[in-house]
């Protein structure tokens, strides 16, 4: 589907002259502030990094309206703050301007720009190309179809018939584009080195890799069309005006518990049940009828982190040990690239205490190489990553998952 210019006024008109503040939170008083703040519905504020420790920054988009308001409180109660973007408009104005641009090209060349960030409709019709360059490696499956009747597709590389297998994810959160990008790079990457780069075609020779680039389709695409910023899926909350599930608080592991939020109109609702998403349990079902993944990996953004085990709960998980020294290796080979640092570490120990999400399922599964990924980057553009750094992100993102898959095939059981 293409957008005609007014579409893209529309929704980039949204957020003019929105900022997202960077608060350094330096006590618990303060920290306690902030929460108060999450929770006043009047201020529409959008934390991008929320108030869960004295240790870590607090990033949020504040409304125009609200600007003052907040600075204000801020400021009273000696809480350090900086502008981290001065104009969310402004970024946005250029991401229309490329994605415009990109729609130009694609009407007069045949080759897909990796380098720009494309809607839903257009990464499944270059799936379906991707598929019918590489018969030989590649096929598409569908696994569900989203709540708005959207089809869930993954992308299966194999070599041969019941091999063990490394799932990867992307996408589960629906404005964190350099995610999906990074998916469809490395769809591509995988399919075009095989047979060229000697350790991926060894690994794709014992194990397949299963990767689902658009995790949640329906918020994907309402975050094209109606709202950058949307992050949930886009079911119906009963007794609610609000939509939506955090799909990444959804999952059973810890369900409902510390960092998931009841209230149907917050970011981090966990939902009414585990798995009542319609996405999250179609990987679910297809994960446990596999039956013989080796490694999850999910991939989100932003903050330049890489994951294990548990989110739900600070106690370290009897592989944690390994789990580090895995990820620390990743970690080390995607800084040779361009040198940028990650921190590795459990999730609940990295970044906070959140329960319901997807590797910890993985995990308590049995798969025991499960790692997520925070991309690109630590807070200057946040969700609004600018294109031209997608291909940077996902080659050297592509470095780290290629050392975690070779551990993976070396340590199969």
């Amino acid at each position: 589907m293409d957008y005609s210019s007014d579409d893209f006024a529309n929704l980039f008109s949204l957020f003019n002259i929105d900022q997202v503040l960077r608060v350094s939170v330096e006590t618990e008083e303060q920290l306690h502030l902030l929460a108060s703040l999450e929770e006043d519905e009047f201020l529409q504020l959008d934390f991008w990094l929320h108030p869960v420790s004295s240790d870590l920054p607090v990033d949020v988009r504040v409304p125009f309206a609200s600007l003052q308001t907040v600075k204000v409180f801020l400021e009273s109660n000696d809480i350090p703050y900086s502008v981290m973007i001065k104009d969310v408009q402004d970024l946005l104005d250029e991401e229309e301007a490329e994605m415009e641009a990109d729609i130009v090209r694609s009407r007069t060349s045949k080759s897909f720009n990796f380098g720009a960030y494309h809607t839903l409709d257009t990464i499944y019709q270059w799936m379906d190309i991707l598929v019918a360059d590489h018969q030989n490696l590649v096929t598409k499956i569908q696994i569900g179809s989203s709540y708005e009747n959207r089809p869930i597709y993954v992308l299966k590389f194999s070599t041969g018939e019941n091999r063990p297998a490394i799932w990867i994810d992307s996408g589960i959160h629906s404005r964190e584009w350099v995610s999906q990008a990074t998916g469809v790079w490395t769809a591509n990457k995988i399919a075009t080195d095989y047979g060229q780069d000697a350790s991926l075609t060894s690994l794709l020779g014992k194990m397949d890799i299963f990767l689902l680039i658009v995790t949640n389709p329906d918020g994907y695409a309402y975050s094209h069309t109606n709202d950058r910023m949307w992050r949930k899926t886009r079911s119906r909350n009963a007794g609610s005006i609000c939509r939506g599930v955090d799909p990444n608080r959804n999952w059973d592991a810890g369900f409902g518990g510390p960092g998931a939020s009841r209230n149907p109109c917050s970011d981090a609702y966990h939902g009414p049940s585990a798995h009542s998403e319609v996405e999250v349990q179609s990987v679910v079902n297809f994960v446990k009828s596999h039956g013989n993944f080796k490694s999850f990996i999910s991939i989100h953004a932003y903050s330049q982190l890489l994951m294990y085990p548990y989110g739900y709960s600070c106690t370290d998980v009897p592989d944690s040990r390994e789990l580090d020294t895995v990820g620390r290796s990743a970690v080390r080979a995607l800084s040779t690239l361009y040198g940028t640092r990650y921190k590795v570490g459990s999730i609940c120990k990295i970044i906070y205490q959140a329960s319901g999400g997807s590797i910890d399922w993985s995990y308590n599964l049995g798969i025991k190489y499960s790692f997520a990924f925070e991309l690109r980057d630590t807070g200057r553009y946040g969700f609004l990553l600018p294109a031209n750094q997608i291909i940077p992100t996902a080659s050297e993102t592509w470095l780290a998952l290629k050392n975690i898959m070779e551990y993976v095939g070396d340590h199969p059981y």
